[in-house]
């Protein structure tokens, strides 16, 4: 046993020291890499089609910030399009995720078009699943007027063994991620919000549809958002695409060949369609679609150097939890994956015995993409319901807002707040320990009545009975009332779940992985 125990010592004890050297290898590699640094281009004069719609708007009403919510998944794909379309100075995007799949393609022609008309483009992506596009991304970056930077990217893209090894030797960094999207044109309008760029976030995928939101916003937060950008674009987490990967000189024409060829797809047509038509889209630079005007709007986010673990100071839940607790009478709480905690359980209940009435939408186990999440959620939900908090979670078949090539199956991806009917947030932001200490989020907190009463009446529409289960106790035990029957079914066990998925929810509940989720 002791021989055994010493092999182990030394085993860890070389697993360290690769580690370290990986560390100081990869920190060596990142500082000579860095790109050289980068502002957002002044919107000072009036010379794009966005300035003249946008500045008049903005000077009528100086100091007032403009938001218009997009919930519908094909104008939220439009809204990106049109405003790539109409850019004639600046395109400064941040995404988690930019999947190469229809939209994912169709997005990045309409930056490549941008470029040509001589458009500055800098794309900033998380690097944890876009490795896998770098011929894509690696494409666009060789032209002249475009630069993408990956954040806290891994070297190790050729092969999985390697990033299999990187992972390991660099866990607890590769940990941390940039789970923010932010999309900003000219200076002018930013969109922020929930979703990442995808078919399943644009009504397109063959499976899965999210539900999510985003605001469009003019006046003081594009300028906040902007900032937020250039600390990102020029952190020393940001690392020049160039440095990671190469591409062939004549790979550029084939991403044009390959836009070309979707915007004739067949698939393509809806988007065309709504891009050209909406009237949502073309109302917004006509300066006539609804948008909700407001002195209290603030583009919040955690810092950048939160993703290489710095000492604690104020992060974006540090905004969130003060606009929370503050609530009077209600409090509305969208989170597709709700960990909550013991603190977080202390909190909505503490609410409650203050006669706020509390209540929450996440997704059921049904219908999450991420069943391990839901394992971590799962202890939670008797507590909350002892303490008077209301649970509602999402059918799997729940009605998708802008279902287009795909099947009845919804997911929830919004995340919101809406507190005492006038203040709200929209962002990336869920209850979880993840985008508490692990990630950094962003988001846009408000207040104005007529933009949370918006937002209030998705959330009843999601919560009805033809969408979410009801979660409550009867008798001591978990009860979810699918009131889409008549009358109403009540389950007494995870309803639509696989026993799979059943099975991989319980053992995480069991294991000791709450901070990572």
């Amino acid at each position: 046993m002791t021989r055994k125990l010493r092999v182990f010592a030394v085993l860890v004890l070389l697993l360290a020291l690769a580690s370290l050297m990986s560390l100081y290898s990869y920190g060596r590699f990142a500082e000579r890499a860095r790109g050289a640094p980068g502002q957002a281009l002044p919107a000072d004069r009036i010379e794009t089609p966005i300035d003249r719609v946008i500045a008049p708007l903005v000077v009528a009403r100086p100091g007032q910030s403009g938001l218009s919510l997009f919930s519908d998944n094909l104008d939220a794909f439009a809204v990106r399009a049109a405003t790539a379309r109409s850019a004639g100075r600046s395109l400064d995007l941040q995404y988690y995720l930019w999947h190469q799949d229809l939209t994912g393609e169709l997005l990045l022609y309409e930056l490549l078009r941008a470029a040509d008309r001589g458009v500055r483009v800098r794309l900033l992506l998380d690097d944890l699943n876009a490795h896998r596009q770098d011929h894509l991304l690696a494409a666009l970056d060789l032209h002249r007027n475009v630069e993408v930077r990956m954040f806290n990217p891994s070297r190790g893209r050729q092969n999985s063994l390697m990033r299999g090894m990187e992972m390991l030797l660099r866990g607890f960094s590769l940990n941390r991620r940039m789970h923010n999207k932010a999309w900003i044109a000219d200076g002018r309008v930013a969109v922020v919000g929930g979703r990442n760029i995808g078919d399943e976030y644009f009504g397109a995928a063959s499976n899965t549809q999210f539900l999510d939101a985003d605001l469009a916003v003019i006046g003081p937060p594009v300028a906040q958002t902007a900032t937020i950008f250039d600390a990102y674009w020029n952190s020393a987490s940001a690392i020049p695409l160039a440095a990671l990967a190469e591409t062939r000189p004549d790979a550029l024409a084939g991403l044009r060949r390959v836009g070309e060829a979707d915007y004739r797809s067949p698939q393509a047509r809806p988007y065309l369609q709504r891009l050209h038509q909406s009237p949502n889209v073309q109302a917004l630079w006509q300066g006539h679609r609804e948008v909700h005007w407001t002195g209290e709007a603030q583009v919040h986010s955690d810092p950048p150097e939160k993703a290489v673990g710095v000492v604690r100071r104020p992060w974006l839940v540090d905004v969130l939890m003060p606009a929370m607790m503050g609530a009077q009478r209600e409090m509305q709480l969208i989170s597709p994956y709700f960990v909550p905690g013991d603190a977080g359980v202390d909190a909505l209940v503490g609410l409650r015995r203050r006669g706020v009435a509390v209540s929450v939408l996440t997704n059921s186990l049904a219908a999450t993409d991420v069943a391990a999440v839901h394992g971590g959620y799962a202890p939670y939900r008797r507590p909350l319901l002892e303490g008077g908090v209301e649970l509602y979670e999402l059918m799997p078949r729940g009605r998708s807002e802008s279902r287009l090539l795909g099947s009845s199956d919804a997911s929830l991806h919004t995340k919101a707040m809406m507190v005492d009917g006038e203040v709200g947030f929209v962002g990336s932001f869920n209850l979880d320990p993840r985008s508490i200490n692990l990630n950094t989020e962003m988001g846009i907190l408000f207040r104005d009545r007529a933009l949370t009463a918006e937002l209030l009446r998705s959330y009843a529409q999601k919560t009805g009975p033809r969408s979410s289960y009801w979660v409550q106790l009867v008798d001591g035990r978990l009860t979810w009332e699918d009131g889409s029957e008549d009358p109403p079914h009540h389950w007494t066990r995870e309803p639509d779940a696989s026993l799979g998925r059943r099975v991989l929810a319980r053992v995480v509940g069991w294991l000791p992985l709450e901070s990572q989720l």
